[in-house]
């Protein structure tokens, strides 16, 4: 896990992935187009929703302080990623936060599901470090740069 000391800076992306692998190479890649300033790495669903309402481990974290994107795995121990996104996107609190699935998932029903529960992306994860980590980084250069999202 990555520092989370961060209560008097904006967290910017939360990326929340049990992979090891992919959690490296997608730090990598973001740190290299200079993106993961204010990066929180976390493991597990059950952290995610601890980290983002401010409970357990965190108790205490200003919950005001919102991440600008949370790119969330699927399938991950402890709490899934669908049901993270579920308690986000049905909570007034967070609701408005962008989340864009990133998993190898390519399954009909886990797009489906995403998308009904108020994704704002289904990204598969690309094969290959080179199109992993372009692709990685034109996510975060969208989502911290161009998108215009509501204040949290």
């Amino acid at each position: 896990m990555e520092s989370v000391e961060m209560s008097h800076r904006e967290v910017q992306i939360l990326l929340v992935e049990d992979n090891k692998s992919d959690a490296m190479l997608t730090i990598r890649a973001l740190k290299k187009h200079n993106l993961a300033n204010n990066l929180v790495h976390l493991i597990d669903g059950a952290q995610a929703l601890d980290f983002i309402f401010g409970k357990g481990e965190f108790e205490g974290r200003d919950i005001e302080n919102k991440p600008k994107v949370i790119f969330l795995d699927i399938k991950m121990p402890k709490v899934s990623g669908l049901e993270v996104l579920r308690v986000i996107k049905n909570d007034e609190r967070t609701k408005l936060i962008p989340v864009v699935m990133m998993t190898s998932s390519k399954q009909e029903k886990d797009i489906l599901e995403s998308h009904q529960l108020g994704v704002n992306s289904y990204v598969v994860k690309p094969v290959g470090f080179e199109n992993f980590s372009k692709t990685i980084a034109e996510l975060g250069f969208y989502w911290l740069a161009i998108n215009n999202s509501p204040e949290v």
